[in-house]
């Protein structure tokens, strides 16, 4: 069982929606788009090295489809398909929470391109949230990789805390807390929003006044 930490003193940190996407091999994007593709970047993420592509392709699941669903870059090693827990409904499917890279026993779906279709027997994962941070930040912190942290992010109405997000740690890595879109939806989270790492509380009162402090920061979006 994986160990709980908090943080000894509250620290902002940004915060980023992942809406819906896809990971792809070299032999997918060349399946979806055509020999000898290259994926061509259409905006850099926080993460060092990784891209939004222009490319989108459509999910067909067992009783729905999604257009327009953007390609993450560059290339990985084995093909990824990360969802909401609403685009499983609308597709169909019942795909499992997991860590990025633990595809063992997940769904597949049938992805279209505009040179074709590919149909994966596994691959559909919904994200666990977590939070990404250098080996230098997890030290600062107290932390080390795969420990599980509270955060607390929103807005005034609709500010909450997330327990069981895990911490990833790697000097590829820059500090940032992933959300699915329900999860940054519920909590009403808007672009530029910042989050708060959480101190061990001793009830119910303590997590809110962390909360109501955070409103003043998503406010500001410091």
């Amino acid at each position: 069982m994986q160990e709980v930490a908090y943080v000894s003193n509250n620290m902002s940190i940004p915060v980023a929606v992942s809406a819906r996407h896809v990971h792809l091999t070299e032999h997918s994007i060349a399946t979806l788009f055509g020999t000898g593709h290259v994926l061509r970047m259409h905006a850099p993420l926080n993460q060092p090295g990784q891209f939004a592509a222009e490319e989108t392709v459509t999910l067909v699941g067992p009783k729905g489809s999604l257009a327009h669903v953007r390609i993450v870059g560059p290339p990985r090693e084995e093909d990824q398909v990360e969802i909401s827990r609403t685009d499983e409904i609308a597709l169909g499917l019942d795909a499992p929470v997991r860590m990025s890279g633990e595809l063992a026993h997940t769904p597949g779906i049938c992805l279209v391109g505009p040179a074709g279709r590919l149909t994966l027997d596994h691959g559909v994962l919904l994200a666990q949230r977590h939070v990404h941070m250098s080996p230098a930040e997890a030290a600062e912190l107290g932390l080390h990789d795969r420990q599980l942290v509270r955060v607390a992010a929103g807005s005034h109405e609709r500010a909450l805390i997330f327990d069981d997000v895990i911490v990833r740690v790697s000097p590829h890595y820059r500090l940032e807390l992933h959300l699915d879109t329900d999860e940054g939806n519920a909590a009403g989270v808007s672009p530029g929003d910042r989050a708060l790492l959480l101190p061990a509380t001793g009830g119910s009162s303590g997590g809110l006044a962390t909360t109501e402090g955070l409103s003043e920061t998503s406010a500001s979006r410091l």
